[in-house]
This record gives C-alpha cells, sequence and structure tokens, in this order.
C-alpha cells in the first residue's frame, strides 16, 4: 500500500468514526429520553395508585356508612325495647346482644352525639320543638332521637328539643 491509499484509508475510518461517534450522540439521546419518559410514567403511575388507594378508602368508609345508618334503625329498636322487657332472663340477653351491637359499631369509628345540656348547633342537632323555661335560648333540653358520629362526620343529628326563653310581661310585674 502507498502513502496515498493508507491517507485515503485513515480519512475513510475518521469519516466512519465521526459518523459512528454521531449515531452514538444520538442514540444516547433517545435512550435518555426514553429514560425520562419512563421517570414520569413511573412518577404518574405512583400518584395514580396512591390516587386509586385514597379513592377506594373513600368508598369503603361510604359504604360503611351507609350500612351503619341503616343499622341505626336497629339499634334504636334495641333502645326502645329493652325497657319493655318483663322477665330478667330475657333482659339480660338482650342488654348482652345490644351491648355487643354497639361496640361493633363503635369499633367503625361511631359515636353518639352528646347533646342534652349542649347549645344547639345545626350541625349535630335538628331542632323538633320548643319549650318554654328559664334555660338560656338555644340549650338542648331532651333528645327526642339519638344522633351519631361516624369518625369525625355527623351521619345523623340528634333530635331534639331546645329552650325557648319565658318572655315576663313588664306590665304585670310594675302593677
Amino acid at each position: 500500500m502507498d502513502t496515498d491509499d493508507v491517507q485515503l484509508k485513515n480519512q475513510q475510518l475518521t469519516e466512519e468514526i465521526g459518523r459512528l461517534n454521531t449515531e452514538l450522540d444520538k442514540k444516547t439521546l433517545l435512550a435518555e429520553e426514553q429514560l425520562n419518559q419512563l421517570k414520569y410514567l413511573r412518577s404518574d403511575f405512583d400518584n395514580y395508585r396512591k390516587w386509586s388507594e385514597k379513592e377506594k378508602g373513600a368508598i369503603i368508609a361510604l359504604a360503611n356508612e351507609n350500612l351503619i345508618k341503616n343499622l341505626l334503625e336497629i339499634l334504636d329498636d334495641f333502645e326502645r325495647a329493652l325497657p319493655s322487657l318483663e322477665q330478667e332472663k330475657n333482659k339480660a340477653g338482650m342488654e348482652m346482644i345490644y351491648k355487643n351491637f354497639k361496640k361493633i359499631l363503635s369499633s367503625y369509628g361511631l359515636q353518639p352525639i352528646d347533646c342534652v345540656g349542649k347549645k344547639f348547633d345545626p350541625q349535630c342537632h335538628e331542632a323538633l320543638c320548643t319549650e318554654k323555661c328559664k334555660k338560656e335560648q338555644n340549650t338542648v333540653l331532651a333528645e327526642l332521637e339519638k344522633g351519631y358520629r361516624l369518625k369525625s362526620k355527623v351521619i345523623r343529628p340528634s333530635k331534639v328539643k331546645i329552650a325557648e326563653p319565658v318572655v315576663e310581661d313588664e306590665g304585670e310585674n310594675n302593677g
């Protein structure tokens, strides 16, 4: 081989190396882009998974809430029936069932709303009637039907009787 052939061969090899380096740069750039896309997809999937878990929890909570609302009717029936039981043997059995039923509901986060003697709160109470008395206005005098919270959410407000102040006629006191 003569020097011209060697130079030509070197030039061809240099051009080939340049072409291969350019192709390598393009492939490297493409690989980086695909890696970034993969990272974004992984992140999107993680976010979707977290959202899905949260949504599933909300659906389960709603299903529990509806079930417990329906079971509250049975709880009310127990509370009305227990005082009327005559035989001590039957009453003890019913009280045991009632306590177990309350325990199960409370394990799901059900708590009764304490209301008698408290200030009327439209978020927790439903006023069915009023009674004139000397107590402070809008004080809950009696609970007509128990209200309940499921965790922190009021699922059934207490039905209550509230105080209405007695207005004394001034003319009668002066005469």
